[in-house]
């Protein structure tokens, strides 16, 4: 553990690690395939241990403090933001199990900063469920369970030392268990080349009759083991965080334009104060002071975010639409968060908007 984590989300620490993230960004797209430096230094300062219990080594941060610091991060560089919420995903998914030896095994290096975790579970809840077959199958052995198939998103799939992954029984049950990258059948083709954030190397991790111990399971079998756990839910509202980070950077640029840029002025404020709300809508939810749902806060995070980057756009004008102006940058990452982890009900909702002009 660094000797000066940040310790709270207006720490001026977390102001010097969100300038190194901002200044370094447009590297990750001129050709850097991961965020070696960003992801060093959110570790020397302390991040990874923002998000657990202090009797596991961590700093013990609430999830409304956990947002504030999404936000600050997700406003510098997403695609940092991004993957910290995959070793993020893993981290707690081994701190909330049951299985003690592999959280005594796997987690005081982790939130130390050491070695990279992420997670293989979106076919479980969002991703290829309009299959109607799993995609990744789990068949029980004597000593455990076999793997089959594909996790077909696995963020930082080519960078990874272990996987928490979640696949399907024959008979419906689930489970989640930790595979290590080097285990036996575990094959990591290239990772896909996106609209943007490819530096996240986010791809499929296949598994060819990977063996799975019954000591390195973390949950299940059972069904709707996304469920189980401390920390269980597949609720989070670090997505709509880190859509409202987004909208900050696109936002501040256009408050910045608008300085010089009279017709600018009506547009910024009204953004600002969308913003505001949504921001303020999102820490409440957090604190469990709101009784507003999270899809709904959810699509209106994903409006604000699309909007703001697109009005980015349109004032920075034709220098905006050019490769490696921010602008331009931003309304590819704005559409990332019409596809990840996108529940139904939002994705209807922001079809609506899209349709029509309005939400649902």
């Amino acid at each position: 553990m660094n000797d000066r984590p940040i310790q709270c989300p207006d720490s001026p620490l977390l102001d010097e690690l969100v300038v190194r993230l901002r200044e370094a960004g447009p590297g990750l797209e001129s050709g850097v395939d991961w965020p070696a430096d960003q992801l060093r230094w959110c570790g020397e300062a302390g991040v990874y241990a923002w998000f657990h219990h202090v009797e596991d080594g961590g700093l013990g941060w609430s999830e409304a403090d956990i947002c504030r610091g999404y936000i600050r991060l997700a406003s510098a560089c997403l695609t940092t933001a991004f993957i910290i919420t995959q070793r993020v995903g893993a981290c707690r998914r081994i701190a909330g199990s049951a299985n003690t030896e592999l959280k005594q095994r796997y987690l005081p290096p982790l939130i130390a900063g050491d070695g990279f975790a992420t997670v293989g579970i979106s076919h479980l809840t969002t991703s290829r469920r309009h299959l109607g077959r799993p995609v990744l199958r789990a068949i029980e052995t004597a000593d455990g369970f076999r793997l089959e198939g594909q996790s077909p998103w696995v963020t930082g799939s080519t960078r990874a030392d272990l996987f928490v992954v979640g696949a399907t029984l024959d008979d419906g049950r689930e489970i989640l268990a930790v595979v290590e990258a080097a285990a036996p059948g575990v094959d990591v083709p290239p990772a896909a080349k996106l609209a943007a954030l490819t530096a996240s190397q986010t791809g499929p991790v296949h598994f060819h009759d990977t063996p799975v111990p019954a000591e390195m399971v973390l949950a299940g079998p059972q069904h709707d083991v996304m469920t189980s756990g401390q920390g269980g839910s597949t609720g989070g509202l670090q997505t709509s965080a880190l859509a409202v980070g987004l909208a900050e950077a696109a936002i501040a640029y256009l408050e910045q334009e608008s300085a010089q840029r009279g017709n600018l002025q009506v547009p910024a404020a009204a953004l600002r104060e969308q913003w505001h709300a949504t921001r303020d809508d999102l820490i409440a939810l957090a604190n469990g002071m709101s009784s507003l749902q999270r899809e709904t806060l959810r699509q209106r995070a994903n409006s604000l975010v699309l909007r703001a980057a697109q009005a980015a756009l349109m004032a920075a004008k034709g220098t905006g639409y050019m490769w490696g102006h921010p602008a331009n940058r931003w309304c590819r990452e704005a559409l990332f968060f019409l596809v990840w982890s996108c529940p139904q009900g939002v994705a209807d909702a922001n079809l609506c908007e899209l349709a029509q002009g309005r939400g649902r």
